[in-house]
């Protein structure tokens, strides 16, 4: 795995979490999502911590692995925390300047933030990592099912399986084209920002050219194989199938994340 992008890889691992059903997984994520913004004190972002770290061991995916995950989402991550910690105006002042103020509750806010951002990578790459394309697509249309009526679900189902499959396929086209710039003499962090962004150029033209033939082979193969996305009575050769561990599994999150709201009164 060279690439630093770690979103839309698979590592298969035999795992429990592997073998669940993948709409449990999704309707986890999801469920998950939503109560981390519940979550306001120290004993809820560590009951939801808690719960991370141990699908986290389950998965028998080092750590680091999820770690780099967080990687490309750095500098976002950074930016909100610093503008949390330099304009909440809580609790006691221990440095101001002008409109700019270092207080007690912007730093207790801006680590909030920071677990909250780490929870959220850590929950949606475990869904990635555990979680085969083609089986998310399953699931995902299958959850999306009753709005077949008014939505293109198998459509939509479709493109994100691609999506998914190829955006770690690209990136790591483009670190080998890098590779092959930097043997000719390139260096893409020298010289100022404008320049530097000049200097991918040679990076995205050949990426673009490649990911159009790549779209292009795909839609010739679907098309040969007699592929119709809006085809009701379409088969599958890989069903899903619900069994007693998915029921423990989805109740035991939502026990877990009744347990995270819970404790905000604490």
């Amino acid at each position: 795995m060279s690439s630093k992008l770690i979103l839309g890889r698979y590592l298969p691992t035999g795992s429990i979490i592997h073998q669940l059903d993948p709409r449990v997984k999704l309707l986890g994520m999801f469920y998950l999502l939503i109560v981390v913004f519940f979550a306001n004190n120290w004993w809820s972002y560590l009951v939801l911590f808690t719960l991370a770290m141990a699908g986290v061991w389950l998965t028998q995916i080092s750590l680091r692995v999820f770690i780099r995950g967080l990687r490309p989402m750095i500098f976002l991550i950074l930016m909100t925390v610093i503008l949390q910690l330099l304009f909440t105006h809580e609790g006691t002042v221990l440095f101001s300047f002008g409109p700019i103020a270092l207080t007690t509750g912007g730093i207790v806010n801006a680590f909030f933030i920071l677990l909250r951002f780490i929870f959220i990578i850590f929950i949606s790459t475990l869904l990635t990592l555990t979680t085969a394309p083609l089986d998310m697509t399953n699931g995902l249309e299958t959850l999306a099912g009753p709005l077949k009526k008014v939505l293109p679900v198998q459509e939509m189902a479709l493109m994100l399986a691609i999506a998914l499959r190829f955006v770690p396929t690209l990136m790591d086209e483009a670190e080998k084209i890098m590779d092959a710039q930097r043997a000719r003499g390139v260096d893409f962090g020298e010289g100022s920002l404008l320049q530097r962004v000049k200097s991918f150029l040679p990076v995205l033209i050949p990426l673009f050219i490649s990911a159009f033939d790549r779209a292009y082979d795909l839609s010739i193969a679907m098309e040969a194989r007699g592929y119709r996305g809006d085809n009701e009575h379409r088969t599958k050769y890989r069903l899903l199938h619900w069994q007693m561990k998915d029921t423990v599994a989805l109740l035991g999150i939502v026990a877990v994340g009744i347990l995270a709201i819970l404790v905000r009164q604490w």
